[in-house]
């Protein structure tokens, strides 16, 4: 069997509002340098031009087409890592991703996310950045 290599890593984080997606999101693309890390989310899609976040869950299905299809634009520029923070707590939420990166060859990590995990890996990144 021919081994292929991969294009690039997505992260997909999973977890309920408030538990940390964006910050450990932050903190992972801190970790090795990516070009122009950015974290993509749904919540996005609900943000106006003055960074106010106005939801409306009629919009919901269109705010999750719309994040999906700015991975999909990171994959086409091969992004070498792709993070995307999202409650996922609807399996079809996930399923596109996983197609995308089928389809541009990404390797696909998700992690779900508490509160207490962000806690401990900001505290490890600190350690870490302290001894450089």
């Amino acid at each position: 069997m021919d081994s292929v290599e991969t294009q690039g890593e997505l992260i997909l984080l999973r977890g309920l509002p408030g538990s940390g997606k964006s910050t450990l999101a932050k903190i992972i693309l801190q970790l090795r340098s990516t070009d122009e890390p950015e974290v993509l989310s749904a919540d996005d899609f609900f943000e106006d031009k003055d960074g106010y976040y106005n939801f409306d869950a009629t919009k919901l299905r269109e705010a999750h087409n719309y994040c999906q299809f700015r991975c999909s634009e990171r994959m086409r520029q091969q992004k070498a890592r792709i993070v995307v923070a999202n409650t996922f707590t609807q399996k079809w939420e996930m399923d596109e991703y996983f197609k995308m990166a089928e389809r541009y060859n990404y390797r696909v990590h998700t992690v779900i996310v508490k509160i207490d995990t962000v806690m401990k890996t900001y505290i490890m990144y600190l350690k870490i950045n302290s001894n450089k």
